[in-house]
């Protein structure tokens, strides 16, 4: 099964505080989607050893050479609350 971000307000820049759509000047909510639908763009520059979840743990795919600011194939991000 493959895993795919939707094309949903939630995740359209367009979509301003209060769920307002600044394109269209409607209320939505993370259940609407349209044509004009533009990805809102974030750059996380944190893909390193100290923020994988496996850092230090027995999950690590490379335990002997993982450190804080190291980059690997098997990165997989933290849960955040």
């Amino acid at each position: 099964m493959a895993i795919r971000l939707s094309n949903s307000c939630l995740n359209c820049e367009n979509l301003m505080d209060g769920g307002l759509c600044s394109k269209h000047n409607t209320m939505v909510s993370k259940r609407y989607t349209c044509d004009v639908f533009q990805l809102k763009s974030e750059y996380k520059s944190d893909r390193n050893c100290s923020s994988c979840k496996s850092f230090k743990m027995s999950s690590c795919a490379n335990p002997d050479s993982a450190s804080p600011d190291m980059l690997c194939g098997e990165w997989a991000p933290q849960a955040n609350a």
